[in-house]
């Protein structure tokens, strides 16, 4: 047994918290989240801009900034920390999301634009 007081540097552990979140951050997360979530919720259920294409583009935009909001509140990821690595790994991460959701609607368009057409009495003579 060492008689010597801990200290965090020794063991490997950062004695700074910057990491970690103070309930004023998870809070003000946690508000911000429920906004943007009643904020598309109001505009589908209440019709507000008579455009669903409209709608769509909004609630899409509102997602993003949802998701900024998880990352930066909860997740706690800027430049800075873990030496910008997990800044490097979003960005990643983002670029194999763009190519498989691109991919996906791609494949899901041509598919239905080339697929032949049924008339109902085709539908009656199958087996």
């Amino acid at each position: 047994m060492s008689s010597q007081p801990h200290d965090a540097r020794l063991v490997g552990h950062d004695s700074d918290t910057s990491g970690h979140g103070s309930m004023g951050g998870y809070v003000t997360g946690f508000i911000l989240s429920v906004i943007l979530t009643a904020i598309p919720f109001w505009l589908v259920m209440g019709n507000v801009l008579n455009d669903s294409r409209l709608t769509a583009i909004a609630v899409m935009g509102l997602a993003v900034v949802q998701i900024v909001v998880h990352m930066i509140c909860f997740l706690h990821m800027n430049t800075k920390s873990e030496g910008g690595w997990t800044l490097l790994s979003l960005i990643f991460t983002l670029v194999i999301l763009v190519i498989a959701l691109s991919g996906s609607l791609w494949v899901m368009y041509h598919l239905n634009t080339n697929m032949m057409q049924m008339t109902p009495g085709d539908a009656m003579n199958m087996p």
